[in-house]
């Protein structure tokens, strides 16, 4: 049953559906079906890095009900996922890094998360390239991790779950705009 998921997840993030958002090239539908649970489509985002804007991903986050509230999104413990469509290719080094950042930037003192189990997380990060999808699937067990449609990592740490999240539409997200996007909150 997970292997069916993780390819339907994988092949779903990369079709354009009749009713899809579309940024940068990148279609995501408005919908997909998760154990049985219809999660819909929220917010869809560009990561860029640098002065020079360069494009790095794309990506859609769906959850079982539409919300701007980053707080109650994170803590909730219905089914979220998250689609990134990588438009550019990022060595292992740079995403480990970019991951290390997001951690300490998100979890803050009282926030704590064992650092063995960071240096876990980190050891799994594999290189990315243009073209390839990593989905984040987040359920009140913690996260589900694939990318190229295979497992790479599953946490059963909820707190540790939401601090991943967190990286993407917490206090200190990659961008301002890439928090907003996701939140559906687009100008």
């Amino acid at each position: 049953m997970l292997r069916g998921l993780i390819l339907a997840v994988g092949i779903l993030a990369c079709l354009s559906a009749a009713n899809a958002a579309q940024m940068d090239g990148v279609s995501m539908p408005d919908h997909q079906t998760i154990y049985g649970t219809e999660l819909r489509l929220n917010g869809i985002g560009l990561r860029t890095y640098s002065i020079f804007g360069i494009h790095i991903y794309v990506a859609g986050l769906y959850l079982e009900q539409r919300s701007d509230n980053s707080n109650s999104i994170i803590s909730s413990r219905g089914l979220k996922l998250l689609v990134i469509r990588f438009l550019h290719d990022v060595t292992a080094e740079e995403a480990r890094k970019a991951w290390q950042e997001g951690f300490e930037q998100n979890c803050q003192l009282p926030c704590y998360l064992d650092p063995h189990d960071v240096q876990r997380f980190l050891a799994d990060v594999p290189s990315v390239h243009r073209g390839d999808v990593t989905a984040l699937l987040f359920t009140p067990k913690g996260v589900e991790i694939t990318h190229a449609g295979r497992l790479v990592g599953r946490i059963g740490d909820p707190h540790f779950a939401e601090i991943i999240l967190s990286t993407f539409i917490g206090p200190v997200p990659p961008t301002p705009r890439l928090k907003r996007e996701l939140l559906g909150l687009n100008e």
